[in-house]
């Protein structure tokens, strides 16, 4: 490393010139959850003095006059305990040759000793303690980072990440910087301090920079952040640029003093057989004491001073601790600083551990000192005195070392004991609900009868306008004019789009396919009269109507009859005549398949042939013969492998002869004699033994010559055995069903755990099911749904789905299924509701697909309660796991408590299945429904893992033409090398994950390797050898139960350290060396061309994977691997991945058009083609005329015509029609032409360059390459996912989104670069898109850029444990209020709230923390009654609705109100009119400190001064306006005393015990006080609220902020801070800067700064923009309801939407046909591309033609047309209306502009947004 310059010689430039700070500043960094989002339940390393560095910074913690030992162990025991009871899975390490890493820059040199001493009793405390409470936290201590036990360490652990401080400035520092607005702050500081800070970044980035570089992400400590049950902090990927030495050991180990001799021998202590209960914590003292005597120095006095504060140590009560001591005298100080340095130097010995762990003796050194009392020791001689003092010091006379007057004289004047002080009692304000006070009867509380809540600001009733985001009409139904004149247009517009997108979602739907590959038909479904249908079990089904045939008499045959019977005969005959067309085509079919050049090509037409077989009377004549045939081209393709002594290599093809022959039993063909004659010579020839061959029926002979019937005189037997070559072969081909059975409420036959479904359905059971991806999860929601239909027609269903792409899916596969008709106008079969689209009526249709924000809107609509929510009968609840969401998973769980009915909840990965579905039974329970939880394990088709191995060299001159056939799985391929599962358990400590799968294949290899390897003492029973366990002919389930047991004896051996074990993962790991050894020398030496110039600032570093994309698809081609999807998880770099790919092939199809004579003649070719053509359409159109003017002849002029048309057809006219020079040439794209016409694909064209999507995306299409991500086009998405089922596209590129159920099975998944989310859940999520249900037998996963070590974790990784959420918040709490009161007490509202009140939390962990919940209940209403939000009844009052429609927004909202309810807005709008620039200015930046938060890490002022310097950006947040930071700190000061008395109530009133146990090890400090001991001992009252830990340092009930509350809050309290309604502001609040982003962009509108400067990521500006102005909206259209002043009054606000949607919506708006809307389905239809479109059965829509109007998901409306002027006049009046109607509580124009001033912000900030797509 660089040396750094001197103290002396250092400047703000030398510090700007630091190489690690420079490369450290380069970084990007995430802030993710790291629990969640990010590493679950995987093992991380903490280094433990970055710990110590963080917790030792803590401004409470007192070290410098007081030393509180004690308190500085508590900040770490919290931290730490933060993370356990979040579920960290982590160890903690030290470096012994860097103690000094653990010190605050701003520590003096005087002080450092403490600290010392501090990080060594911490290091010995948690050794020793922690492993009895929490054995799985290992403590480890190394020599050095650079030694070879770390290195040891670290190969033999599996690591997820490491946690490190990146020595960011202390809070102090940062806030000088911040306040004195400029950056340039450092020039101010100390030289001295600038060093020493210098010193503390660059020893920390250094080791954060060499773990980077070992491939290891890192977490920040500094800025961790705990928000419920999320852990967040910075996460930094990739390592740093620049060659900057990373190594440590360049510095120079910490020096602690010169001269200084290891500790070899200790002195022996004679103890008193009177001095009983001996901790380590005395014999440190005794020992360290008689070292320092023996030192020479004369200090008797101050020795017996620590001897009798040791004694009070371990004497007094934690709550008697709490001194106010003078600062001690200079010698004490030198004392205690010797004393630490000795001390510190008998902890670390080995010597000292080894003899005190001969002595069962407590380990307290954690309260070796607190420098308070030995102050007050010092000062007053007769503190301390007593028995145990007289024993202490004889040990120490003992040692001949000194002695002690234990009784000198007093240095100061006895104090008083201090008598319990009255804390107050805190009286909250009335309150009383009769839905609410039966819950909060426990919660006892003074009430304060004098206060007045209305006595600042006049109370009103909520009541507005558009009544709680309900869709119907207005609550005031006095609708003006101008409100009437907008409502009818938008409802004509809104019908129009209705239609277009229905018409739309046909084509959609007509893709999604089943398993043979047609569109789905839909069925007619009629509701049953009245009563719900009662469901039959199924034997009853089956016989019911057998029994009533029986009983009826046979009638005489009537001439009815006799009619019959001929027409019957008469179809008979056209059976016959059928089957004989039928069997004339498929002999001339079969002439034209034997003509094909390859076997392959005739097995794949009789293939597609086989497809289109699809009625019985095709089936029973030819599907037996198409079968043979196929099975005729397998066999030639095997005798040429026998032929050319190539069996081995042939063997796949012979896994088809197998499966082929399987077929006919498995598909039930009727067959006859020739054809079993045909099955049985194959089984015969290839020694297939044991195949089931059905018996034939009846006979005629082939129209094909079998390739056996003259079989050639070869040996076709398979080279190995049967059993091997089943399990090595045919794995894929198994019969996959598990106990099936014939079910008649299904059209399959499902397995017993499906059956288990249908039960637990049709008894309104509520169901939890996790079933893994492809294992047919699918058919339980069209079940209930189609039970919901057939009820009646007022029954609801509604399917939660995840993302809006899931939700259009699902409503397009219910249109593809279902249709019914409906007696009313507004009913439909379904609808789609979410914020930027709404088709078909909500309220009015039966299955309702949504997603849960909307849900939860719905649920909580008072309008609803009485009539919409009572019709619920079920909630599906698709990916159910979503709950450990950071971001949404709290409106999850609080969906699954508000559930008004039994749910189905569906999941393929949740870690703790058993803990979640335990606790969803009883939320169930309580609302009087039964749960069942049903599990089946198994996938469908088995998943194989391979690493791709990148060319050195790669020249890409297009696509093969030819692609290897029969082959499953890449293993003949030598790009890419296999991966036995087995070999990813490299780390015995993770465990065997429950859901760790093997296919056939891999249980034979297993076995293999296990027999080879078995010793002795771990023998292999034989009764585990494949013979012993499978049956002659193999199925899936035979290999369930084998790989059971394997696996059985597999985790035998790893718990055992001796067994062979490793030898066996060795031996399974060896196919993955070579990917491994190029991974860890990053030497992917790509010879290609540079294809992309902006590496720089994509923030990636390792991206070889993105610029070998080209030879990985080019290989998965040439193996017959696609389709594919490949995987990476930003949005940004998937489109890099897509342009460079695209570049690539332009680049490579641009040479061959330049070097090939080949098409350059065939450019002439068509060019001459092209000008004949043109010649005789020149001649056509001059002999037009002529026959124009002659009609009724035919003469010449006819003749002319045929002429032309000869001379348009001549020399090669087909080979041209379609050709254009222009298109993609075949082999440099990978569109399948074959799946789509050039037309069909040119209507998508069209209207997605109507939409503005960039023509490279367009392009990509063409190629056959799409880009998938939530940040995309909707309509490209959703043309992306038809023309990928369709089979055109044949590679997109996607982000994780896609994965979330969308129905995009592949045959490949490719993971392409690693990143933080790629995590194991969305792994799991990901790679089960591979292996197609009916379509593929086996699924491809390939890791491409990925570590072998993140390969092996992922694959062997525990899915993560679903942790939930605290769901009360206050936001909750105020909607449940305006449900009740607007609702007038329903029922449905009073349900709602005792089932959210009653029932157990899954964070909290069941009833017993149900008090908690209520106390902090109480206490929201509290701060809500406070804030003039909640009346004493609990009426909503005054902006209750702003706040309500801001929830998204959680306590941003009530920041925002606090500011309006002060009047800050209604200054600062007051100069709207005359000043509007420095109004809007102030007022964004205002906006931009409550909404978007997003925080830097704390070392990216460095960053920010070279940034600032560069650019006009604005980086970090300025300050808030003065005025506004008063009010909120006002707002939070009001709230900090309503949740300190909540803590303080809920201590009086629950906890009895003192607070003296540390929160990690569980350890009690402090004891039983001696009278005598203590007299004159001057201690402070007990805090009530406060930890007693914290108060050591000399902290009450006093507290500065929430955060200050909520971090050092006594224990037995739950309050987190994360639902405790504030906004801390920066830097009083938080030490996390924050980013300007959204204040620099309203001041420039440049999208590149904001990625460049202020580091938003590009795939995040669309969304972070959006919101915002999502924000802006819903505050416009919130105030103009409340006032009722604006034509927007009438608008829901479940519509109002940021800018960026409501683009995309107009964009599409543009492309509606024009006219009536019941004509816009006929002519998008008529449109639309593809055939798949017309046999698609149209849901009937309630259109009636007389009145020109539809009412299908609208209210009725006028079917006049608005007339522009009518509208302008209207709102002129509009105008006038609004200075008379004023109302009456609002005095003067304030809030008329401060609606004003939002509607100008928001129009300037959605201009500059909307330039982005200019």
């Amino acid at each position: 490393m660089a040396s750094q310059p001197g103290a002396s010689d250092l400047t703000s430039s030398d510090l700007a010139r630091n190489p690690v700070l420079e490369r450290y500043s380069t970084l990007f960094s995430r802030r993710v959850d790291i629990v969640g989002d990010y590493a679950g339940s995987e093992l991380f390393l903490i280094h433990g003095d970055s710990v110590l560095l963080h917790c030792f910074s803590d401004p409470h913690l007192d070290f410098d006059a007081g030393f509180q030992l004690l308190h500085a162990t508590y900040n770490v025991e919290s931290l730490l305990r933060g993370l356990v009871s979040r579920r960290c899975n982590f160890h903690l390490f030290f470096a012994e040759d860097h103690p000094g890493m653990s010190i605050p820059s701003f520590v003096s040199d005087a002080n450092r000793e403490k600290y010392l001493l501090a990080r060594a009793a911490i290091i010995r405390h948690l050794k020793i303690n922690l492993e009895a409470s929490h054995p799985s936290i290992e403590v480890h201590v190394f020599p050095s980072i650079h030694s070879a036990a770390f290195a040891d360490y670290l190969s033999n652990t599996d690591l997820y990440f490491v946690m490190c401080h990146d020595g960011a400035s202390s809070a102090s520092l940062r806030k000088r910087q911040i306040l004195s607005h400029n950056l340039d702050v450092l020039k101010d500081e100390e030289h001295t301090a600038e060093a020493a800070d210098l010193k503390t970044k660059t020893t920390c980035r250094q080791l954060i920079l060499l773990f980077l570089e070992q491939g290891y992400n890192v977490a920040l400590v500094n800025g961790l952040e705990y928000l419920d049950t999320k852990v967040m902090t910075n996460v930094l990927e990739g390592a740093g640029r620049g060659n900057v030495s990373l190594s440590l050991q360049d510095q120079q180990p910490e020096k602690i003093a010169d001269n200084e001799a290891p500790l070899s021998a200790l002195p022996r202590l004679a103890m008193p057989k009177e001095l009983d209960e001996v901790a380590e914590r005395d014999l440190l003292t005794l020992l360290t004491l008689s070292q320092t005597s023996s030192n020479g120095s004369d200090d008797a006095d101050l020795r017996s001073a620590f001897l009798r504060h040791t004694v009070l140590l371990s004497q007094l009560p934690l709550q008697e601790r709490l001194l106010d001591a003078p600062t001690l005298p200079e010698k004490a100080q030198t004392f205690l600083a010797s004393f630490c340095h000795e001390a510190r130097r008998i902890i670390e010995s080995k010597i000292w551990q080894d003899e005190v762990a001969k002595h069962d003796l407590e380990c307290d050194v954690a309260d070796l000192v607190d420098g308070k009392l030995l102050s007050i020791c010092i000062q007053n001689p007769s503190i301390g005195a007593g028995k145990r003092l007289q024993l202490l010091l004889a040990a120490i006379k003992a040692t001949g070392q000194g002695s002690s007057d234990a009784n000198g004289s007093s240095n100061g004047k006895p104090v008083e004991l201090a008598t319990k002080a009255d804390h107050g009692r805190y009286a909250v304000l009335p309150f009383s609900n009769e839905a609410f006070d039966k819950h909060l009867a426990p919660v006892q509380l003074p009430v304060d009868k004098k206060t007045h809540t209305e006595s600042e600001m006049p109370a009103r009733i909520f009541r507005e306008v558009s009544h709680w985001h309900d869709h119907k009409r207005p609550i005031d139904p006095k609708l003006r004019p101008d409100q009437v004149l907008k409502n009818e247009k938008m409802k004509k517009k809104a019908l129009r789009r209705n239609q277009f997108f229905m018409a739309e979602m046909k084509t959609y739907a007509a893709s999604l396919t089943n398993a043979v590959g047609k569109a789905l038909t839909p069925e007619t479904v009629i509701a049953s009269a009245g009563k719900a249908k009662e469901v039959s079990k199924p034997q009853e089904t089956r016989q019911a109507p057998k029994d009533t045939r029986q009983g009826k008499k046979k009638p005489a045959p009537s001439k009815k009859d006799t009619m019959r019977a001929e027409i019957a005969a008469s179809k008979s005959n056209k059976d016959k005549a059928a089957v004989n067309q039928i069997l004339s085509g498929w002999k001339m079919s079969c002439e034209a398949y034997q003509k094909e050049r390859t076997l392959a090509a005739r097995y794949q037409k009789a293939k597609q042939h086989l497809a289109t077989v699809d009625n019985n009377i095709k089936r029973e004549t030819i599907e037996a013969e198409v079968r043979l045939f196929m099975l005729d081209a397998l066999l030639g393709m095997w005798i040429g492998s026998c032929q050319n002594k190539e069996k081995d290599r042939g063997l796949p093809v012979a896994a088809l002869i197998w499966d082929a022959v399987q077929s006919f039993s498995r598909f039930h063909v009727a067959i006859t004699k020739t054809i079993s004659e045909c099955l049985i010579a194959t089984s015969k020839a290839l020694g297939l033994s044991g195949l089931d061959i059905p018996e034939p029926s009846g006979d005629r002979p082939l129209v094909f010559t079998f390739v056996l019937k003259n079989p050639p005189a070869l040996d076709l037997s398979i080279p190995i055995s049967a059993m091997q070559f089943q399990l090595a072969h045919c794995g894929p081909y198994f019969e996959r069903s598990i106990d099936s059975a014939p079910d008649p409420r299904v059209p399959f036959e499902p397995d017993a755990w499906q059956r288990k479904v249908l039960d637990e359905i049709d008894a309104r059971r509520s169901l939890l099911v996790i079933a893994p991806t492809s294992a047919g999860k699918t058919f339980i929601s069209f079940y209930a749904m189609k039970q919901v239909l057939e009820s009646n027609s007022d029954d609801i269903l509604v399917y939660v789905a995840p993302t809006k792409a899931l939700v259009n899916q699902i409503a397009a596969e219910v249109q593809a299924r279902y249709s019914k008709r409906y007696n009313f106008p507004g009913q439909s079969v379904w609808g789609i509701h979410t914020r930027d689209s709404r088709i078909n009526n909500p309220t009015g249709c039966q299955i309702l697909v949504t997603v849960p924000h909307i849900l939860q809107i719905m649920l909580l609509a008072p309008s609803n309660a009485g009539s919409w929510s009572k019709r619920v009968k079920w909630i599906i609840f698709d990916e159910v796991h979503s709950i450990g969401q950071a971001e949404d998973g709290i409106v999850w769980e609080q969906l699954l408590l508000l559930a008004p009915c039994p749910i189905i909840a569906l999941s393929a990965t949740i870690g703790n299945a058993e803990e979640f579905a335990a606790w969803l039974e009883s939320t169930q329970k309580a609302v009087g429904n039964e749960l069942v939880m049903v599990s089946h394990p198994h996938r469908y088709s088995d998943l194989r893992k391979f690493v791709f191995n990148a060319p050195e060299s790669f020249t890409f001159n297009g696509l093969s033409e030819q692609r290897i056939f029969g082959q499953l799985g890449l293993d003949h391929s030598s790009e890419f090398e296999f991966v036995h599962p087995v070999a990813s358990l490299v780390h015995r400590a993770r465990g065997m994950p429950h859901d760790f799968g093997l296919e056939a294949r891999d249980c034979l290899v297993l076995w293999e390797s296990m027999n080879k390897y078995q010793t002795p003492k771990f023998p292999l029973d034989d009764a585990l050898k494949p013979a012993a366990n499978l049956p002659a002919v193999i199925r899936k389930i035979d290999i369930i139960k084998w790989e059971t047991l394997l696996k059985k004896v597999l985790k035998d051996w790893m718990s055992a350290a001796d067994s062979p074990f490793e030898a066996v993962v060795e031996d399974l790991s060896k196919s993955s060396s070579k990917y491994s050894l190029q991974m860890s020398s990053k030497k992917a030496s790509q010879k290609t061309e540079e294809v992309d110039e902006t590496s720089a600032d994509d923030g990636m570093e390792n991206r070889d994977y993105v610029d070998t994309i080209l030879p990985l698809l080019v290989a998965l081609h040439n193996q017959d691997a696609l389709p594919a999807i490949v995987f990476n998880y930003d949005r940004g770099l998937c489109e890099k991945i897509c342009q460079i790919l695209l570049r690539r092939l332009e680049r490579a199809e641009t040479n061959y058009k330049e070097t090939s004579p080949k098409w350059k003649t065939k450019v002439q070719e068509w060019e001459a083609w092209k000008a004949a053509k043109e010649k005789a359409e020149a001649k056509m159109d001059k002999r037009a005329p002529k026959a124009s003017k002659k009609k009724g002849t035919k003469g010449d002029d006819e003749v002319s015509k045929e002429d032309m048309m000869r001379e348009s057809g001549e020399d090669g006219a087909s080979r041209f029609t379609s050709f254009n020079p222009e298109d993609p040439i075949d082999g440099f794209h990978f569109a399948e032409h074959k799946k789509m016409s050039q037309e069909e694909l040119a209507v998508y064209v069209e209207e997605l360059e109507y939409r503005g999507v960039p023509d490279w995306l367009i392009m990509g299409l063409r190629r056959g390459v799409g880009v998938h991500h939530a940040g995309q086009n909707r309509k490209y998405r959703q043309i992306c996912e038809i023309l990928f089922r369709r089979g055109f596209l044949r590679v997109v590129i996607a982000t994780g989104t896609l994965a979330l159920g969308i129905n995009m099975p592949c045959k490949t998944v490719v993971f392409a670069g690693d990143s933080v989310f790629l995590t194991a859940l969305n792994y799991r999520q990901a790679a089960g898109r591979a292996g197609r249900r009916g379509f593929d037998m086996l699924g491809n996963v390939v890791f491409h850029g990925v570590s072998m070590n993140k390969v092996h974790r992922l694959m062997s990784s525990r899915l993560p444990d679903l942790n939930g959420h605290f769901p009360i918040t206050t936001t909750l709490v105020l909607r449940l209020f305006s449900l009740l009161h607007e609702s007038k007490h329903s029922a449905f509202a009073v349900r709602s709230i005792n089932a959210l009140l009653s029932q157990p939390r899954l964070y909290l962990g069941g009833e017993e923390s149900k008090m908690t919940v209520l106390h902090h209940l109480r206490f929201s209403i509290e701060y809500l009654r406070r804030q003039y939000l909640l009346s004493s009844g609990g009426a909503p009052l005054n902006f209750a609705g702003l706040v309500n429609h801001l929830y998204f927004t959680e306590n941003s909202a009530f920041a925002f109100h606090a500011l309006l309810k002060e009047g800050y807005f209604h200054d600062l709008c007051n100069d709207v009119d005359t000043n509007p620039k420095d109004m809007l200015k102030e007022l964004a930046i205002t906006m931009a400190h409550l909404f978007g938060r997003q925080h830097f890490r704390q070392a990216d002022q460095e960053f920010v001064e070279q940034t600032a310097k560069q650019s006009s950006s604005i980086v970090i947040l300025p300050p808030m306006p003065m005025k506004a930071a008063a009010i909120l700190r006002s707002h939070n000061e009001s709230t900090l005393a309503t949740f300190t008395a909540y803590v303080r109530t809920w201590a009086q009133q629950h906890l009895s015990e003192d607070d003296d146990t540390l929160p990690l090890t569980e350890m009690e400090f402090g004891g039983s006080a001696d009278e005598g001991s203590i007299k004159g001992l001057p201690h402070r009252v007990a805090p009530a609220v406060r930890s007693t830990f914290v108060a050591l340092s000399g902290y009450d009930d006093k507290f500065d902020s929430i955060h200050d509350l909520c971090s050092t809050v006594r224990s037995g309290v739950f309050l987190e801070e994360a639902v405790v309604p504030y906004v801390g502001l920066y830097p009083d609040d938080s030490d996390l800067p924050l980013n300007a982003y959204l204040y620099d962009f309203f001041n420039n509108g440049d999208v590149k700064s904001l990625i460049k400067a202020n580091k938003i990521r590009p795939g995040d500006v669309w969304f972070v923009l959006n919101d915002f102005s999502m924000v802006l909206a819903t505050i416009v259209t919130s105030l103009s309801n409340f006032m009722n002043l604006t034509a927007e009054g009438d608008l829901s606000l479940v519509d109002v939407r940021g800018e960026g949607d409501e683009h995309e919506e107009s964009v599409d708006d543009k492309f509606l046909p024009p006219g009536d809307p019941a004509t816009v389905a006929a002519e998008v239809a008529a449109r639309g591309p593809g055939p798949a479109m017309a046999e698609t059965v149209k849901q009937d829509l309630p259109v009636r033609q007389k009145k020109k109007k539809v009412l299908d998901s609208w209210d009725e409306g006028s079917d006049a047309e608005d007339s522009e002027e009518e509208v302008e006049t209207e709102a002129a009046k509009l105008e006038e209306m609004q200075a008379s109607e004023m109302p009456a509580w609002e005095e003067g124009q304030g809030l008329l502009n401060v609606l004003k001033s939002f509607k100008m912000l928001k129009e300037e900030f959605d201009t500059k947004f909307r330039a982005m797509w200019s």
